[in-house]
């Protein structure tokens, strides 16, 4: 990047009171540094994105803006979750940036790996991930199941980057191309990986949280993990079509197992059995109609074409260099 490339960082926030004055310090002088060492431009920016928290983290962000422009904000009218939520700071950013970074509220995601970021942008990459290169941080049972899942997207036939999450820079041409995809069940980690184009991969050691607790909870993550699979992939319904056959042969060589016993004389009771197959069969079906169901509704929700956010208030100083246009796409819905 140079003097005049303008860099946007996008954080989303939730409840994040107790962390945003800290976080907001740390990069503020990141941010500074990197305009100091003319690596990026002066009207470079740190935008917070409030989503619907119920706390006093807007105040906070509004009181940021107003003490210093290096700061942003953007107000969703409603909380909308993570994904949505990084989605709308980036197209809120797109047209007074050349390249956007975003990260986590909590700075777990290492801010010095934006120098790193810079780094391969200057390169020719148009996207950069952030990786984490251990997960020594987190318990056994958090590790095991997070790397299970990255193995089981693969295995699904998603593209997506192992041990990525939501720390990545964007540069405008991606952003452009990101814009375009348009589905409402979001998995992001998925889908900036279609974009294709330019990528390389920056890694670091994951810290712990500054303060507050996880809004990923044990909950929140398998919800997303199941949105990923979901979202991303028909492979189940491939699975239940496989199993569907399987246990047609199956029970096809049973049913000729049974005739040949009736006809040799060999008639077994058989009460155990018969109850447990219509069990299991029943359990099959009940699953196979869930996870066909699941589809069905993301399928209306898709047709329905709801605004994945609405944005209701946007504080930033470059809006006056934006022009009209620009201005008022950032405050409107998105779709």
């Amino acid at each position: 990047m140079s003097s005049e490339t303008v860099l946007y960082m996008v954080i989303p926030c939730y409840n994040e009171q107790d962390v945003l004055p800290d976080s907001a310090e740390k990069i503020k002088r990141k941010i500074t540094s990197l305009i100091q060492q003319k690596k990026i431009g002066k009207n470079s920016k740190i935008c917070f994105v409030n989503d619907g928290s119920r706390d006093r983290t807007w105040e906070i962000i509004q009181s940021l803006c107003r003490r210093d422009p290096v700061f942003s904000g953007i107000c969703l009218a409603h909380n909308e979750g993570h994904q949505n939520a990084v989605l709308a700071g980036l197209m809120t950013v797109k047209p007074y940036c050349d390249a956007a970074i975003s990260m986590d509220a909590d700075l777990q995601d290492d801010i010095d790996a934006i120098d790193a970021m810079i780094e391969k942008y200057d390169a020719g990459c148009n996207i950069v991930y952030g990786v984490r290169d251990n997960r020594e941080s987190d318990t056994v049972f958090k590790r095991v199941t997070a790397e299970g899942f990255y193995r089981f997207m693969k295995m699904m036939g998603a593209e997506v980057i192992f041990n990525h999450a939501d720390f990545r820079l964007m540069d405008s041409r991606a952003l452009e191309a990101f814009s375009d995809y348009r589905e409402v069940n979001l998995f992001l980690r998925g889908i900036v990986p279609m974009i294709g184009l330019n990528h390389d991969c920056v890694y670091y050691r994951r810290k712990e949280r500054l303060a507050g607790e996880s809004k990923y909870p044990l909950k929140k993550m398998f919800s997303l993990a199941w949105q990923g699979i979901t979202s991303l992939s028909s492979e189940p319904i491939k699975c239940i079509l496989n199993l569907g056959l399987g246990i047609s042969v199956i029970s096809g060589a049973v049913l000729i197992w049974s005739m040949i016993q009736h006809f040799t004389g060999k008639t077994i009771a058989g009460w155990t059995s018969l109850i447990t197959s219509l069990w299991l069969l029943g359990g099959l079906v009940l699953l196979a109609i869930g996870i066909i169901g699941e589809y069905v509704g993301k399928i209306y929700l898709e047709v329905k074409r709801r605004p994945r956010y609405l944005v209701q208030d946007f504080i930033d100083a470059n809006q006056e260099s934006g022009g009209a246009d620009a201005v008022k796409k950032a405050g409107g819905r998105n779709r």
